[in-house]
């Protein structure tokens, strides 16, 4: 008798089908012997093949007849919950409008040695300035927006910087003239004074250290004379520094910013205001830049009070502090101010801040790059007493300084110096002395590991911390070095000082 055995998933119970086709098998093989074993065998595959079907399809159902639902593993990636639909900006623009305004200037232009043929027929056309010269009216487009309901705009310095005249609209069509109240060219913002204004709709000012990159902004103004105009982006990054001076920190959007934006706000999704649009970059295809609204916040009592800001200072020239300066400083990390100079009698002079010091935290905040101390120092009023953490030679120490006001600097010039011949050295430069002003660069050899560092000129002020006076000093003092570092030198260049570290030649 042939013995077949079935297992199913589905428990100890047998289908109706598995057992008829079981007794059927059972009879053939007494009748039939072995012989029928194979065609039993066949059938008995197809019934039993049909009777779990059957059941698998019964199983997948409820007494109700409703699906059940098998639990399933865990899927080795769970997707992120589902973010927020589109913000209402709509609401946004509608809230906002009133109070962002378009700001149109004049300016007088000269017009040399001019010479008009009709003259002569109807005399001049406008004021003249000299003999053959032509004043000429000029107009120029921005933004801005009120702050206060008193009639107060903030926008760009350069949006009103040698004005005759400044009219602003309103955004219910109402045309008024305004005065410069107060700039602040450093920052590139100004404030201006409506006549007659009253009970106007202002702006809520935000708070741009909280703005986070990839978060939704947008920006309205006055575009090629075209008011009223709304765009949208994201906050592309932060800190942005562009050259336009010590305080640079811009918010970058891709939200489109257009001549004639200028001065204009940029909202975050509440309605407020969180950077100042100042700057475009055509080569960027579309990346704007916004002056951060905490640094209007800042300065605006200020320009409201006097028409002017005052500032605190140190009295220091610092750099950024690279990877090879940290090592050659011997730092855990490239982070703080390196201070390559100390004005005499400074706030940072008489507190003992030697050059060569760098300068980790002011008040307690992080100084992580160079930029970041003349920006906190600047906050401050002078007469303002701040706590410094530094390192250096004397190890980490904190010392107290008292800021002075920060005054214009009066332009430098680079003074050319005579380059005899010099000798040779490790640094891969010829240097000479010059009795005027010290140890001269006059050679940077352009394969050397001096290349793009130094340049023709440079006046060699210490090597590896110590004063040189004479070029014969300068290789010895690389000589007495550590080898696993670079060669440390500080260099006076069109009369500011820093530091350089040199990767040494491998042996």
């Amino acid at each position: 008798m042939l013995h077949l055995e079935h297992r199913t998933g589905h428990g100890p119970s047998l289908s109706t089908e598995f057992r008829a086709a079981r007794r059927a098998l059972a009879v053939a093989s007494r009748a039939c012997g072995g012989r029928a074993c194979v065609v039993a065998s066949l059938v008995f595959s197809l019934l039993v093949f049909i009777g779990c079907k059957r059941e698998d399809r019964a199983s997948e159902t409820q007494t109700t007849g409703a699906p059940v639902v098998v639990p399933s593993a865990k899927p080795a990636f769970e997707m992120p919950p589902v973010l927020p639909g589109t913000p209402d900006v709509p609401a946004l623009v509608t809230a906002v409008r009133p109070s962002v305004v378009n700001i149109t200037t004049e300016h007088d232009v000269v017009r040399r040695g001019a010479v008009d043929p009709f003259e002569f027929f109807f005399g001049p056309r406008g004021p003249r300035r000299g003999e053959g010269d032509e004043v000429l009216k000029q107009r120029a487009l921005g933004s801005g927006f009120l702050v206060d309901a008193a009639g107060h705009v903030a926008t760009n310095a350069h949006v009103v910087a040698g004005a005759s005249a400044v009219r602003v609209k309103l955004s219910d069509g109402r045309e008024m003239p305004a005065t410069v109240k107060g700039t602040d060219e450093r920052l590139d913002l100004a404030v201006l004074e409506l006549q007659g204004a009253k009970d106007l709709p202002f702006v809520s000012l935000g708070e741009s250290e909280a703005l986070r990159v990839g978060e939704y902004v947008v920006a309205i103004g006055n575009p090629f004379g075209l008011g009223d105009t709304v765009t949208m982006g994201i906050v592309s990054a932060k800190g942005r520094e562009l050259g336009a001076g010590p305080y640079d920190d811009f918010i970058q959007t891709d939200a489109s910013i257009n001549p004639g934006n200028s001065g204009g706000p940029l909202f975050n999704l509440k309605g407020q205001v969180i950077g100042i649009n100042s700057a475009i970059n055509p080569a960027a295809k579309g990346i704007g830049f916004a002056i951060p609204v905490d640094s209007l916040k800042d300065v605006l009592p200020q320009l409201l009070a006097t028409g002017r800001v005052e500032r605190g200072r140190l009295g220091v020239l610092i750099q950024p502090v690279d990877a090879a300066l940290a090592k050659a400083l011997g730092l855990p990390k490239a982070a703080g101010a390196l201070v390559s100079d100390v004005e005499p009698g400074s706030p940072a002079a008489k507190a003992g801040i030697d050059a060569g010091e760098v300068i980790l935290s002011i008040d307690g905040t992080p100084v992580e790059h160079a930029h970041d101390l003349p920006r906190q120092v600047a906050r401050r009023k002078p007469g303002t007493r701040v706590t410094l953490e530094v390192t250096g030679k004397k190890g980490k120490r904190t010392v107290s300084s008292v800021l002075d006001e920060l005054k214009e600097e009066p332009a430098r010039t680079r003074q050319e110096p005579s380059r005899p011949g010099g000798p040779k050295n490790d640094v891969g430069i010829s240097i000479a002395d010059d009795p005027r002003i010290g140890v001269v660069v006059d050679g940077v050899d352009p394969s050397g590991p001096a290349a793009g560092l130094l340049d023709v000129g440079d006046v060699i002020v210490e090597v590896e911390g110590v004063p040189v006076k004479s070029a014969r000093e300068v290789p010895e003092r690389i000589r007495r070095g550590a080898a696993d570092r670079p060669i440390l030198l500080r260099v006076r260049r069109d009369g500011r000082t820093r530091f350089v570290a040199i990767p040494r030649k491998p042996s």
